[in-house]
């Protein structure tokens, strides 16, 4: 059953940046503009975004297996037809299919893990889900280059969405062997007009942080932003009101209340926003900084993603008794890794080399894992299992919607320092020095953040 949702939720995160490294082919194949690459992206981020809320809600009523099923089925028939897209204007309409797919998958995910173990078994499953998370967040963009430059069969980057189909019809065959069937007992009602407000509040959130350009944004982006978070005040108001009238709101108010989940479904905001942003601006310091090849950066992602998971085991262990005080350490650890990385640039600049390197990507990379396996954890642990699939979504939500804001954050922290999209060498290697600080201030806002999380209990021994 882990295996089976885990699959589900690797083959999500992975889409979401696969295409990356193979928009340069995308566009030799199918003549797709500036505009139409933008959108091959866009429409993927968007309609996940916009479904997450939506999507743990249908878990809760009708069923995590059979909606975790049909999403997978959904996202399986729409990568078959992105490879088969003979344009990029059907490319982009099949990747918002997929995107719908798997925003009604990816929410079953946590509360299918959330409802199926209990103590320290469920710290453990959590582990998983934040390290395959941290996994296919990293490996997305290498994965995409390696499968478009192998050329499997001669069908060039098309092989990045035809992986997904023999994947997805063995998940689907397997869940409805091995997944138990789970669903809340007390509402009985869908939330229409709450599915309608959040979906929009997010669309007018979201749509100008993929669509609105990296630089200098037009007014109507900021106007479109406000105007979502208005709609999104409106919702929160919404919910309250039909809590009171028939106990079924899209969302809980007592669940966002609780401090534990509200500290960390803000952390996790912040983790995602961070992600976006040093994820970005570290291949760009690889690649055109250092004059890295695609493969060689890769070795660098590796170091990270093997520490992380290296980190995200070891806090498994110890989180059921220090609690916050673990992902705070990784906080910690991971703001001291990117100081001293920040150092050894100003020393060496353009000749950084990859064993240099290596030792504070690998203390980045346990104090990453260090934060994404217990954040889960804790933020979700107390959560009833009635309301797993509504704190499902909202925490998928504010992961994708936060690396959407770090992706932005980009056009101020770091392109202002490279006058042109292809500079190279010691301009962009200054630039990525300068977007270090905010993410160390940013690990730091979260280690405050944390103090929300339930706290480290004494335990004593007694004697006879």
């Amino acid at each position: 059953m882990l295996a089976v949702v885990l699959a589900g939720e690797l083959m999500a995160v992975l889409d979401a940046s696969v295409v990356d490294t193979a928009l340069p082919s995308i566009q030799a194949d199918t003549g797709a503009s500036a505009a139409g690459l933008q959108w091959i992206h866009a429409a993927y981020a968007l309609t996940l975004a916009l479904g997450l809320i939506s999507g743990g809600r249908l878990g809760d009523l009708y069923g995590r297996k059979r909606t975790f099923l049909l999403g997978t089925a959904a996202f399986t028939a729409a990568s078959l037809l992105c490879a088969l897209a003979a344009g990029p204007a059907t490319l982009i309409a099949a990747r918002a299919v997929q995107g719908a797919g798997a925003a009604v998958m990816l929410p079953q995910v946590l509360a299918t893990l959330h409802v199926a173990f209990e103590g320290s078994a469920r710290a453990t499953a959590f582990g998983l889900y934040g390290t395959v998370i941290s996994i296919g967040s990293a490996a997305g963009p290498v994965f995409g280059g390696v499968l478009t430059q192998a050329d499997l069969f001669g069908v060039g980057w098309r092989s990045i969405f035809l992986i997904n189909v023999p994947l997805g019809v063995a998940t689907v065959l397997l869940g409805r062997r091995y997944l138990a069937e789970s669903r809340t007992a007390r509402a009985s009602r869908l939330d229409p007009l709450g599915m309608v407000l959040s979906a929009l509040g997010l669309l007018l959130i979201a749509f100008p942080l993929s669509a609105g350009g990296s630089r200098h944004r037009p007014w109507w982006t900021f106007t479109a932003m406000a105007a979502g978070l208005a709609v999104l005040a409106a919702l929160v108001f919404q919910q309250r009101v039909r809590n009171r009238e028939d106990g079924s709101p899209l969302m809980t108010p007592a669940l966002v209340s609780g401090r534990p989940f509200s500290g960390g479904l803000t952390a996790q905001l912040v983790l995602g926003l961070l992600s976006g942003l040093f994820f970005m601006c570290w291949t760009l310091f690889m690649q055109q900084g250092l004059s890295m090849s695609p493969s060689r950066a890769a070795v660098g992602f590796l170091l990270l993603t093997l520490a992380e998971i290296t980190g995200a085991w070891l806090s498994t262990a110890a989180v059921a008794r220090h609690q916050r005080r673990v992902p705070q350490a990784g906080a910690l650890l991971a703001a001291v890794a990117l100081a001293g990385f920040h150092l050894l640039i100003t020393m060496y600049g353009t000749g950084l080399s990859t064993t240099a390197m290596a030792l504070p990507v690998l203390a980045l990379g346990l104090g990453l894992g260090m934060i994404g396996a217990p954040l889960t954890d804790l933020a979700l642990g107390r959560v009833e299992d009635e309301q797993a699939g509504s704190a499902s979504g909202l925490f998928n939500t504010a992961t994708h919607l936060g690396i959407a804001l770090g992706v932005v954050l980009t056009g101020v922290v770091f392109f202002p320092h490279v006058p042109d999209a292809a500079a190279r060498g010691t301009i962009v290697v200054d630039a990525f020095a300068a977007t270090l600080p905010y993410v160390i201030g940013g690990l730091l806002t979260m280690w405050a953040l944390m103090f929300f999380l339930p706290r480290a209990t004494s335990q004593r021994t007694k004697r006879p």
